[in-house]
């Protein structure tokens, strides 16, 4: 049976990826490790207690005992773990060194010590840094703009740095804006459905015309697992969806899709440093034969209706009731 360790595996797109993968392949276990901070949710999980296949541990990728443990029954290290939303990372840098570059250093040098199989590095499209001309390949130069993508920047070319120098077997993905269930509600899909369900605002940056490329998380998760098997070692893949939208485009088919009236938008003043375009060429992984499966318009509305029908998930998360559950729980 092949062991994973996922790190980051409570949150939003490694809780996906850790029942995507468990429903995928009957002969893999994961062992999920998480420092549960305010984005990691163990209700992501809920579905998977009892699953013999999957051990969750509470723990911080920084602590070098407890991953040097973790590492040494791997096969394959998968990640996703990071402080990742850029607006926390203004008012807090230091938790994103910490987390995003320090804690990848220590995966990295387990996986060295103990000679995995594969380690994968979930970098982003934000390394780039914004775009107004033609979408970035692998090779472009890396220009992040925000203490979260000079973080995960980082951490990108440390693993690439370990690639070459200790022939640790990395592979680097940069993928676009992921959308889809169990996002942490203060990214901008599931924050504005929820507020407009509740007919609360939606505050839009500046004019709205940001343009991100969305990916459903799934499909992300899927071209993980891709690479795993045909991506090249040391190599970068760029990962997107297609799918090029602002953020006013978002809002209209939120307001749309919920019956909610054009005055739940309200404009405020823009985020500093506010990227203008993300869009990345994904020419490499698709002559390798992967494509995202899913059609944006249905897959963003049956995420809006995922919303819809578990308001428990993330009216937990708003109130704080989850949070101060599981603080409970796991510190005694």
């Amino acid at each position: 049976m092949k062991k994973y360790l996922v790190t980051g595996g409570a949150g939003f797109i490694g809780s996906n990826y850790v029942r995507n993968l468990l429903e995928k392949e009957q002969d893999v276990s994961i062992t999920n490790l998480d420092k549960l901070t305010y984005a990691g949710n163990l209700d992501n999980l809920k579905d998977l207690e009892g699953n013999s296949r999957h051990k969750f541990i509470k723990g911080d990728i920084g602590d070098e005992s407890l991953v040097d443990e973790l590492v040494r029954e791997a096969d394959i290290v998968i990640n996703f773990a990071a402080e990742s939303h850029v607006d926390r990372s203004i008012g807090s840098p230091d938790d994103f060194i910490t987390t995003d570059i320090f804690g990848t250093f220590v995966l990295l040098e387990a996986s060295r010590k103990h000679g995995v199989e594969k380690f994968i590095q979930i970098s982003t499209d934000e390394v780039y840094g914004s775009t107004e001309g033609a979408s970035f390949v692998e090779n472009d130069p890396l220009m992040p703009s925000s203490p979260y993508s000079a973080s995960k920047a980082g951490a990108d070319r440390l693993a690439y740095s370990y690639f070459v120098t200790y022939d640790v077997p990395v592979i680097i993905t940069r993928c676009s804006n992921n959308y889809g269930p169990f996002q942490y509600p203060e990214k901008l899909i599931p924050l504005f459905v929820t507020n407009a369900m509740d007919d609360k605002q939606l505050p839009i940056y500046g004019d709205g015309l940001n343009v991100r490329d969305w990916i459903h998380v799934v499909d992300h998760n899927d071209a993980v697992d891709f690479l795993i098997e045909k991506g090249t070692l040391g190599e970068v893949y760029n990962i997107g969806g297609g799918n090029e939208r602002t953020n006013l485009d978002i809002t209209a088919i939120i307001l749309e899709k919920l019956g909610k009236p054009e005055s739940l938008k309200n404009y405020v003043e823009d985020r500093l440093g506010h990227d203008r375009r993300y869009s990345v060429n994904c020419s490499k992984i698709n002559a390798l034969g992967w494509q995202p499966k899913h059609e944006f318009t249905e897959g963003i509305r049956e995420t809006i209706q995922w919303y819809e029908d578990n308001r428990w998930w993330w009216e937990r998360i708003k109130s704080g009731e989850y949070l101060e559950y599981y603080k409970a729980q796991y510190e005694k």
